[in-house]
């Protein structure tokens, strides 16, 4: 056994901490909440095992109904935490997805992906494709009577606007993909070997480090399309499989430079949809998520819920 299996090769403070030998400590624990009634809001959440085998599972939230007979947008959120850490149900994404449920009216499905380096990429992205489409074959009675998957949202914050951006991809090559609506990507994790015009080189070489980790047989390492969509030979854009976009950022945020550019390279392509950009003065990365409270964060959640409405 190598002597120094044991010596931290990466650590992201408060987040996670790697090992030689590929090990990881996750220090990002946040309390495991249940589902249930969320008596603030009135939103009812419940648990689906879709695959045994492989733990796959997903939370879906039901806001309360004014009128029983009203058929809801349908929204698949995939949360973040760097394909490494995080789940559906923890106190972060549960009270967010609860929340979004309640501001914007929607179905909400959100998915539980299996983490890496124990599973490596594509496994989130494997999970959160199968978890799309039985959430857009209305399978659960819940959607099969409240939802209105004609109406069908993607959303996710971090890794997990990284993973919408496949899901639009994977939408746009098959044949039997639902429609999408609508695509909201907050704050997403993209890189690359090489910093965008306003990026720091540190952040592009954090990202590409942590990719490495993620999906450690990535061919190009963080030129694969799939971390870096701006990438030579990435499948073009103009292929992204939904209606609408809004990308978001916090401008105070490593990464909201590549956000931007992935943004106007989207608007800029010849895809025939309608992107649109929130910025949010300040504010460093997923900023909503610990201080929903915030002016800002008020903001951008009000910016999400128009959107879904169409504005």
């Amino acid at each position: 056994m190598d002597a120094d299996a044991d010596t931290v090769v990466f650590e992201a403070p408060a987040h996670f901490r790697f090992y030689k030998s590929g090990k990881i400590e996750r220090l990002h624990r946040p309390p495991i909440l249940p589902a249930g009634v969320d008596e603030a809001t009135g939103v009812t959440s419940k648990d689906v095992v879709l695959d045994a085998d492989t733990g796959l599972s997903v939370r879906l939230y039901l806001p309360k109904l004014q009128d029983p007979s009203a058929k809801l947008p349908v929204l698949v959120y995939f949360h973040g935490g760097s394909f490494l850490i995080e789940s559906a149900d923890s106190s972060t994404y549960h009270n967010y997805v609860n929340a979004l449920a309640a501001a914007a009216g929607v179905l909400a499905v959100s998915v539980d992906y299996r983490l890496a380096p124990e599973h490596p990429l594509p496994a989130a992205y494997d999970d959160s494709w199968a978890a799309l489409q039985w959430a857009a074959s209305a399978q659960d009675d819940w959607i099969r009577e409240h939802g209105d998957t004609a109406r069908l949202f993607l959303a996710g914050d971090s890794a997990g606007a990284n993973i919408v951006h496949d899901m639009l991809m994977r939408a746009a090559s098959n044949h039997s993909s639902p429609r999408v609506e609508g695509a909201i990507l907050l704050h997403p994790w993209f890189g690359g070997t090489k910093p965008v015009e306003g990026e720091h080189p540190a952040a592009c070489m954090v990202t590409g480090m942590l990719w490495s980790y993620a999906c450690p047989g990535a061919v190009g390492g963080a030129d694969d399309p799939r971390i870096n969509p701006l990438a030579p030979g990435a499948p073009a854009l103009e292929r992204l499989g939904c209606v609408r976009m809004l990308v978001t950022a916090g401008l105070a945020d490593g990464l909201a430079a590549r956000n931007r550019a992935y943004h106007d390279a989207v608007a800029g392509s010849a895809w025939g949809g309608t992107a649109a950009w929130h910025g949010s003065d300040g504010e460093g990365h997923v900023f909503f998520l610990e201080k929903p409270g915030c002016d800002n964060a008020k903001q951008l959640m009000d910016r999400v819920v128009a959107f879904i409405a169409g504005a």
